[in-house]
């Protein structure tokens, strides 16, 4: 791949006509789309009421954060997804979260709101100056798909660990999957996370086990701008864990997994959408934009890999609906039992993680491959900056030194 490649990459044309996008809209793209919407409404806004809730921040602004997160999230992914033909979503980042959540303690939302900006600036010049392209090709491919598979395990371990405090609504998913996977034809007729989905809505009917306790009313979000404040200190402490997180931890497995599953993502776009998007959901309050993971994986569960990115469009769709809505829609989502959206996950997770260790440890870079795993998978954090990134800079390391052999002589 050439240096002198254009900073955006080529839109791939021609686009999708309407007629195509209707016959293909239903069967396993909706059901991916919705199953990846679920998993990536459920947990990140939790973790938003959860934080903002602890700093005191008005609900009317936490309702901005999570329209920020999920609407604007919503548009960026059909757009991509639409002009590229790749099932590549965009959302806001839960390790950012886990960063900011303590920080709002002792500063101001203002004094964050700085911090993005800058994070942003950032952002777009790494992508700009085409840095983002030459770190990908650095990285061996096993590498990066170890860290994948570490960050991804814990989801189906959690499924296994819900199964005995939710074991109807968690048996009832499983068997449904199970069933569905019998045979081709089945999987093609029913596609084996649409049956879990049946089988657990069934089961928390009949257990009655939807948990909400305030009464529903439907209500829309306003948008509220945020003034920065650019305090040096929250500068200084919060950039470059936030930078890395983005760029080192969310997009490399956004991208890995769509490179596993055969595509090549838009990555200088991607990486320039999620600086220009940190801008604007900063003044939002709202954590920086990042390509998303696992709801990646999930769009990429099954299908016609050409037709994938419709999926795509369906998640970008249910996440406008959702931020446009968002007190209401988190209401319902906390109200769904955990084991719900707990098997949903693994069960999703399942294929992905299948593919992740078949690339990580099915041939070169094998000890480095491990190293990362352990790493990823043990939540070392060094600096307020996640396992995932230090897993890729201690494989890395250890391919550097005790498998030089493995690399293509053009790479070292």
């Amino acid at each position: 791949m050439s240096d002198n490649q254009p900073i955006i990459e080529k839109i791939q044309t021609p686009l999708p006509r309407i007629s195509g996008l209707l016959r293909q809209g239903f069967g396993h793209n909706l059901v991916n789309g919705f199953s990846a919407f679920l998993f990536a409404a459920a947990g990140p806004g939790a973790m938003t009421l959860a934080v903002g809730s602890a700093a005191e921040l008005p609900a009317n602004q936490i309702a901005v954060w999570l329209f920020a997160g999920y609407s604007l999230s919503g548009l960026l992914t059909i757009l991509v997804c639409y002009l590229y033909r790749q099932p590549l979503a965009f959302g806001y980042s839960m390790p950012a979260l886990v960063i900011v959540g303590p920080a709002l303690m002792h500063l101001s939302l203002a004094e964050m709101v700085g911090a993005y900006l800058v994070t942003g600036v950032l952002i777009l010049l790494l992508a700009m100056t085409g840095f983002i392209r030459k770190a990908t090709r650095a990285l061996p491919e096993p590498i990066v798909m170890a860290m994948v598979a570490g960050v991804f395990l814990p989801y189906g371990l959690k499924m296994i660990e819900v199964f005995g405090t939710g074991i109807w609504v968690a048996g009832a998913m499983i068997c449904g999957y199970l069933i569905s996977s019998l045979s081709p034809e089945l999987q093609r007729r029913f596609p084996p996370l649409l049956s879990a989905l049946i089988g657990g809505t069934v089961a928390i009917l009949l257990t009655g086990n939807f948990n909400t306790s305030d009464e529903m009313n439907l209500r829309l979000v306003v948008p509220i701008l945020v003034s920065p404040d650019f305090s040096l200190k929250a500068i200084i402490e919060f950039v470059i864990p936030l930078t890395v997180t983005v760029v080192g931890i969310h997009n490399t497995q956004g991208f890995a997994i769509l490179r596993n599953a055969g595509y090549r993502p838009p990555q200088n776009l991607s990486t320039l959408i999620c600086g220009g998007g940190t801008i604007l959901y900063g003044l939002l309050g709202c954590v920086p934009t990042v390509v998303t993971g696992p709801a990646n994986a999930i769009l990429n569960v099954s299908g016609d890999r050409e037709w994938r990115f419709v999926g795509g469009l369906w998640f970008g769709l249910f996440f406008i609906i959702f931020g446009l809505f968002a007190p209401t829609a988190l209401q319902i989502g906390l109200a769904l039992p955990i084991a719900f959206i707990a098997t949903l996950a693994g069960l999703a997770m399942i294929p992905v993680l299948q593919s992740a260790f078949i690339a990580g440890f099915g041939g070169k870079f094998s000890l480095s491959a491990l190293v990362t795993f352990l790493t990823t998978v043990g939540g070392v954090s060094i600096y307020g900056i996640g396992a995932a990134f230090w897993g890729l800079v201690f494989g890395f390391a250890v391919a550097l030194i005790a498998e030089r052999r493995d690399f293509d002589r053009r790479n070292i």
